[in-house]
């Protein structure tokens, strides 16, 4: 195995594609390629690597994706330069928990997205 990127799934696409943009992500790839309905999009951030589909875009390949947005997932999220990042965002998202020191040495703080996941960002100074 070489890398993991989570295929999240939305039911409304452009407003995750916007709160990600907000995070520092960019749009490497998307379904269809222009144009204001996507059903899929691949996001980056330096090494991260996130996709979002719409659930519409697989109900009849795989009707089993069919729940409540959200749910117990969390991506844990390493970065540098957390506190500038999070000064930057903070009052432009939900924050769930603010800048922290954890007891194994790194500083997080967790922020809920517009699917109801949560997104734990950390640094290992």
């Amino acid at each position: 195995m070489e890398t993991l990127a989570p295929n999240i799934f939305t039911r409304n696409i452009q407003e995750t594609v916007a709160l990600y943009t907000l995070l520092g992500f960019k749009v490497a790839m998307s379904v269809p390629e222009q144009g204001d309905e996507l059903v899929w999009v691949m996001m980056v951030n330096g090494g991260v690597t996130i996709m979002f589909q719409t659930f519409d875009s697989l109900e009849e390949d795989l009707p089993e994706i069919s729940r409540g947005n959200g749910g117990s997932l969390l991506l844990y999220i390493n970065l540098k330069n957390i506190r500038e990042f999070f000064e930057s965002i903070k009052g432009r998202v939900k924050v769930l928990k603010g800048l922290e020191k954890t007891f194994y040495g790194a500083t997080e703080f967790s922020i809920l997205d517009n699917n109801n996941y949560v997104l734990t960002f950390a640094e290992h100074e």
